[in-house]
Parts: C-alpha cells; structure tokens; sequence
C-alpha cells in the first residue's frame, strides 16, 4: 500500500513475521513500526526506548496526559493506550496526508482517546495551556530530519511549560560521527532540565555509525538503575549515560538556540539499504 504524502511516498509493507503487523515506510526510510495485533509490541529499539521511558514516568497502569510531537503511525499513542488506559493522549503531525493513509489502514484501538491534530509541532505546543501534560515525547522528522526549530532552548522552554511539575520529556534524536548534532542536544536539554539520560546503542555513542538515541529528561530524579536494566535487556541492547557520564559526553558542545539551529543532519547513503 502506497500513497503520495507531503513527506514523499509512504508505504506500508508487511512484517512477514506477524500477520497483522506493518512497517511504515518514508521514501525508503523506516519510520514507524505498527503490530495490530499486539500493540505493546515495539518492534524498532529507539521505539523500545521511548516506551522504557513511558513506562517509567509513572507508576504502572497510571492515566496520563501525553503529547506526542510527530504523529507518524502513532506507535507511542497505540501503546500507552493500552498499557495505561484512560490516558489522555493528543498527538501533533504536521503531514495530514500521512495522518489519513495511516488511519485508514491502521484503524486505532477500540477506545484510545487520541486526538491527531494537523499542525506545525511547535506553533502546536505553544498553543497548549500551562501544566497539560505528565509526558511530552518528541519524534518529528521531515525528510528524515528533525527541522532545526524542534531543536532548540527556546523550544525546550515551551515544553517546560506545557509539563505539569515533575513531567517528563523525551526525545529522538538522530545523528552519527562525530556527534556534534547529539552532543549538542544533550548539552541543550541539559541546560534545560535539572536531570537527564540518554539511550544509545554503544556503537552509536562511539560514533562508530549513524543512528538513533533517546533524551529523557525531568525535573526530578530519574529511575536511571531501572532505564539501564531495560535498556540493557532489549534484543539489541542499549547503553545508559546520565550524571557525570552525560555532562563528559556534551562537553563543549553548545547550547543549541533559535538564532543558531540547524536541522538534524541527514542519513548517509546506503544507510537503511
């Protein structure tokens, strides 16, 4: 199943493994990963991150207030609707072409409260009242790149605004060697919140190749002993920074801001086949 969406050619091709199972793709890239079936099944590892991260920002099976920035296949959204259930969850995608090839062929679970808004992230975000949200989870890409404006201080602080006290933030950044993009980001958020995290394959944190890593950030002590175990228990395991470990890991980079922002950089060639 194809269709012509403002990002380029979305697909959606069949997990041979799983019947009722679909990978979305962008122009050839991976974006999304969606079992029907078993939704609580995350099939790509920064979506096992992000989700490590949600089951984590409360006590279990708690209904939380969640925005999702990029609504891709609304992997996150599926997921928390049933692993918390009354959850109250909006999610922004700017590419409403996207949204409507998704939800046709991928219906949502039977009582989600999911509300999909056709917006810019940002201009969204501050839009919302102060203290909606427990969770932010920001996943927007746009031509396999974060625009630059979703990477900033600035935007941070209007993220800060919308959490309610002790929310948490979590992001999905893309970068390779030398990591100046991922450095920089851990520096921003860092500048931003009072304790932070990151998750990364050990290969990634190296800057050994391109790939995914995961920010989680709040204003309170984070679970980091728990984000390792888990991490380290995936099918590909991932690596924990935080601390010290962080602050070395972001030395020197800076604190990325609305005048000095460019968008993440793109995959190389050859990157996803």
């Amino acid at each position: 199943m194809t269709a012509a969406v403002r990002g380029g050619t979305a697909e959606l091709v069949p997990d041979p493994d799983h019947p009722d199972a679909w990978e979305l793709l962008i122009d050839g890239a991976p974006q999304s990963h969606v079992d029907l079936a078993a939704p609580t099944r995350l099939a790509f590892e920064y979506q096992r991150r992000l989700g490590h991260a949600a089951d984590l920002a409360a006590p279990a099976g708690r209904p939380l207030a969640v925005l999702h920035l990029g609504g891709g296949a609304l992997t996150l959204a599926r997921y928390l609707a049933v692993t918390r259930p009354r959850s109250v969850q909006q999610a922004v995608e700017a590419d409403t072409l996207l949204t409507g090839f998704v939800r046709e062929h991928l219906p949502l679970p039977d009582g989600a409260r999911i509300r999909v808004r056709g917006a810019d992230a940002r201009r969204a975000l501050e839009k919302l009242p102060p203290g909606w949200a427990d969770l932010v989870i920001a996943d927007v890409f746009d031509g396999a790149r974060t625009p630059a404006h979703l990477t900033t201080g600035e935007f941070l602080d209007a993220v800060r605004r919308v959490l309610r006290p002790g929310g948490w933030y979590t992001a999905n950044v893309t970068d390779g060697p030398p990591l100046r993009h991922l450095r920089a980001q851990a520096a921003t958020v860092q500048s931003r919140f009072g304790e932070c995290a990151l998750v990364a394959d050990p290969a990634v944190l190296r800057a050994r190749r391109f790939g995914n890593a995961v920010l989680v950030a709040a204003d309170r002590p984070l679970p980091v002993a728990e984000l390792t175990r888990r991490a380290a228990s995936d099918p590909h395991p991932g690596r924990v920074l935080s601390g010290s470990g962080l602050r070395d890991f972001a030395a020197g980079a800076p604190v990325v801001t609305d005048t000095t922002a460019t968008a993440s950089p793109p995959p190389p060639p050859g990157t996803f086949g």
